[in-house]
């Protein structure tokens, strides 16, 4: 196995997607020579031609609607948003068409397209360069919602949502682009819609997706010092919703905490702690915690800081689980 980065990981994934079915094609703002902002579709188009791999205008809406046009005519669009904030032109178009269309026709027509986003923070880029919206899209029946954690994850995910019958969305976590592992290319692991747990403890439950599992895994070793062991379980399919194997860590440890980067009401993570506290009440020692984003328009780039959970607050959180208290009984 070759160790490479998250971004290599990708555009690997879509040169093995391109070799193996002549239905793949990629597109979006300067995808094509350029190789895109953060360079993940770089020499596809000069090793497989501009008819795999090509520049649109600058039109969100238009690329996502020539998307659905070319995946109802029997291709497999993969199509890039380039910063996650930009993705919202598009949106009356994914949600209206992209997530129904297979509904609205009874099954005759699907759309099997990936719409690739890059998001969240981490890279000091201001408000429209660094948004966190997997809530919407989660939020919309008829779109599958995946976001790698890892750079192997990064090449299982995508050739997997490229493989897949229905649309994904597909959320690319800027600030892991340059991180590195040993990748494997054989697409070995955890079926798409799976969670996987990442480090296995016996205190707490850490839950994290995306830009988080690493922050997540950092702190589950921070944690020893306190005498806490942690189990990380990364969801990498926030839609669906991997329940058996989030509720199976949950009902171990007794205790959970949900991190992600986005703004904490109406967040993602309500959902995760509302599906743990009616999966697990009884096994529960402590209210499920989340550690988000603050409830502000993203900050300029020299606050970031204090935007993004990290392992202090995490830490933080953690300790608030009622550690000297029985568990908590039904009816008590």
């Amino acid at each position: 196995m070759s160790e490479i980065s998250m971004a290599q990981a990708l555009n690997a994934a879509l040169r093995d997607a391109v070799k193996d079915d002549d239905r793949v094609l990629i597109f979006g703002e300067d995808v094509g020579p350029l190789g895109g902002v953060f360079r993940v579709t770089d020499g596809i188009t000069a090793d497989f031609g501009e008819e795999r791999c090509f520049d649109t205008p600058l039109a969100e809406s238009g690329i996502v609607g020539f998307a659905v046009g070319m995946a109802m005519g029997g291709f497999r669009p993969v199509v890039e948003m380039q910063f996650d904030a930009f993705a919202y032109p598009a949106f009356e178009q994914i949600t209206s068409h992209v997530a129904k269309l297979r509904n609205r026709t009874r099954g005759a027509l699907s759309l099997p397209m990936v719409i690739r986003i890059p998001y969240a923070g981490g890279i000091g880029g201001v408000e429209h360069h660094c948004d966190s919206s997997e809530a919407y899209y989660t939020h919309t029946p008829g779109l599958r919602v995946v976001t790698p954690g890892t750079p192997q994850d990064a090449y299982d995910l995508l050739r997997d949502a490229i493989d897949s019958p229905d649309p994904v969305i597909f959320l690319e976590p800027k600030c892991r682009y340059w991180s590195k592992e040993p990748v494997s290319f054989t697409r070995e692991g955890a079926a798409m819609d799976r969670a996987v747990v990442r480090r296995e403890g016996k205190d707490v439950t850490l839950i994290a997706y995306g830009p988080m599992v690493a922050t997540a895994l950092e702190t589950a070793e921070a944690a020893t010092a306190e005498g806490w062991d942690v189990e990380v379980v990364d969801l990498r399919s926030l839609s669906p919703f991997d329940d058996e194997t989030v509720a199976a860590s949950v009902r171990r440890t007794g205790r959970a905490v949900v991190v992600h980067e986005a703004a904490g009401f109406g967040g993602y993570g309500a959902e995760v702690v509302a599906r743990i506290t009616e999966q697990c009440f009884h096994q529960l020692h402590a209210p499920v915690l989340r550690v988000t984003g603050l409830d502000i328009p993203y900050p300029p780039p020299k606050l970031e800081r204090h935007q993004l959970p990290d392992v202090d607050r995490i830490l933080d959180t953690v300790a608030r689980l009622q550690w000297n208290d029985e568990p908590v009984v039904a009816g008590a």
